[in-house]
């Protein structure tokens, strides 16, 4: 059965579980709230939520440099305890956040970080796509929201799905780490350096470049 937004909503209010965890654990219980709620304590995710307002100040900022040194990011990412963040499971999780972003290039961390103004280029160009298909205008600003999402998922780091498991996103991935390490974790902020970003030069593949780097 189609999930609702209500039910989401609803399922994210009792649980604390992120967005697309919700409606992941909803289309799984053929929208059986209760069921849902289940499904995400096994997974561990509603308890990760149950994390999410711990002070986080520790961590690490970590690199990546791409082979060749074409494609550089750092990364900031704080977890609760000077302890966790040593660990070789906090590490290698940063290391993997750090190769993500030099592969997929997301310009923000969470949506409510996209200025005012992209979004609403990004909604008129979609209007605009709409119409031209011939789509009725009563329904082209309900196909517009829909659209956007699609935005958020190339752009917004957290709803990408990760390079190395595409069958998860970043958020679900995070959301793992927490429910296993036990501290709350928190991508912060990142910047990603590519080699003569913003000359006129040759396009290449990073994300296929990256990858061919990484042994899975």
């Amino acid at each position: 059965m189609a999930v609702t937004a209500a039910q989401v909503k609803e399922l994210r209010e009792k649980t604390g579980a992120g967005m697309l965890d919700c409606k992941k654990a909803l289309e799984e219980a053929n929208g059986d709230i209760a069921k849902a709620g289940e499904l995400l304590r096994e997974k561990g995710l509603a308890a990760a939520a149950n994390k999410a307002g711990r002070i986080a100040t520790e961590g690490a900022v970590e690199s990546y440099i791409h082979a060749g040194g074409k494609v550089g990011v750092l990364v900031e990412i704080n977890c609760e305890t000077d302890f966790v963040g040593k660990t070789d499971q906090f590490k290698s999780f940063c290391r993997d956040i750090a190769m993500h972003i030099a592969a997929a290039s997301p310009s923000y961390v969470r949506r409510d970080e996209v200025p005012a103004e992209a979004l609403e280029k990004e909604k008129e160009i979609l209007r605009n796509q709409a119409l031209n298909e011939g789509k009725p205008e009563k329904i082209v600003d309900k196909m517009v929201e829909g659209r956007i999402g699609k935005y958020y998922e190339e752009y917004c780091l957290m709803e990408q799905p990760f390079v190395k498991d595409p069958d998860k996103t970043i958020e679900q991935l995070l959301n793992e780490k927490i429910a296993t390490i036990g501290e709350n974790i928190s991508i912060r902020r990142f910047v990603r350096f590519a080699l003569g970003e913003g000359l006129e030069k040759k396009q290449e593949n990073f994300a296929e470049e990256v990858m061919s780097q990484v042994k899975l």
